[in-house]
């Protein structure tokens, strides 16, 4: 099987890459490197340019007639820079994608995989939510991955193809055997956060302690990016039986477990030689209370369980970030 993966020199799409590989599926790469790193295309058929340039995406098709599917994981995903930057994010986000499916669609492409957001949800009074609770997106990230899944049903309801939406809940951790990670030597969430701490020797700032949860500070479902990696696997070899004659449908992918920020830097914590300082600081612009996955549509649909745990997941992020500055040029 050969497939297409837009965003594919990302954190979460090239490590989707290295999984298909592994599993003797073929991945051709489609990234504008705005984000991206071409460091983790190498030895991967590589197409640099914007998934709204049609000639570029024919020409990708024209040479790999073969693709059977599509994994669209490109997109701007900061959420306090989309409440600063809303047009940038819509642009990005929905209208980009609104042309990448419409090039899609006139190459013959029948299947695609959308990276969706588990950020879209009105969570319930314990914080969880499945694939059938209320959507209120909070931010404009957020909000571009709700307008986008709805896009793409009504487009799916009289093309011809099928779109599967695999909401991510909050990934940490790296490729296992560090081919790719978290290409950001400071990115924004909260792990990230606490290992820029941890290396600086200050305190970690939890934003947000008066959430209304069982200690005040945000919850979150941390699912190991290796784990959503096999997940796309499973979804590409179970395709149809995810949709379920559907012509488009929506699976959660996380953990099923909800751990505070204060719980993830006591996991931190039980990991490092030194632990970590925290204090308290406000929301940052966007943020919200947080939620966790209680579907087990994953299991049943995709035959798919999460194997690693938060402490692997720190484990691996730590491992990577010991390693990103020499994989990684400047």
């Amino acid at each position: 099987m050969k497939i297409l993966i837009s965003g594919g020199a990302g954190y979460i799409g090239s490590t989707v890459a290295s999984a298909c590989l592994d599993a003797g599926i073929t991945p051709v790469i489609l990234d504008s490197l705005v984000t991206g790193r071409r460091e983790f295309t190498e030895g991967r058929p590589f197409y640099q340019g914007d998934i709204a340039d049609g000639p570029l995406v024919d020409r990708v098709f024209a040479e790999h007639p073969e693709i059977e599917a599509v994994v669209h994981c490109a997109a701007l995903i900061v959420v306090p820079d989309s409440v600063g930057d809303p047009l940038g994010y819509y642009r990005a986000n929905v209208a980009k994608s609104l042309d990448f499916v419409g090039h899609l669609i006139r190459n013959g492409c029948q299947k695609m995989i959308f990276s969706s957001s588990g950020s879209i949800y009105l969570p319930g009074e314990d914080f969880s939510v499945d694939e059938d609770s209320g959507i209120a997106p909070q931010s404009p990230y957020a909000r571009t991955k709700a307008v986008c899944e709805g896009m793409f049903a009504d487009i799916a309801a009289t093309q011809p193809i099928r779109i599967l939406s695999l909401r991510y809940f909050n990934p940490i951790g790296a490729d296992p055997r560090m081919r790719t990670g978290l290409q950001l030597r400071r990115p924004s969430h909260a792990l990230g956060k606490l290992i820029e701490a941890h290396e600086e020797g200050v305190p970690f700032r939890i934003t947000g302690t008066d959430w209304p949860t069982r200690d005040g500070s945000g919850i979150r479902d941390y699912v190991h990016v290796w784990d959503l990696a096999t997940a796309h696997v499973a979804a590409l070899r179970r395709f149809e039986a995810a949709l379920g004659g559907a012509r488009s449908s929506v699976i959660n992918l996380g953990t099923g477990t909800g751990t505070t920020v204060t719980e993830l830097v006591t996991a931190f914590n039980s990991v490092v030689d030194t632990p970590v300082a925290v204090v308290g600081t406000g929301p940052r612009p966007g943020d919200v209370a947080g939620a966790f996955t209680r579907s087990g549509r994953a299991g049943r649909l995709l035959g798919w369980e999460p194997q690693f745990g938060i402490v692997e997941g720190i484990r691996d992020s730590l491992r990577w970030a010991e390693i990103r500055d020499r994989l990684l040029a400047p």
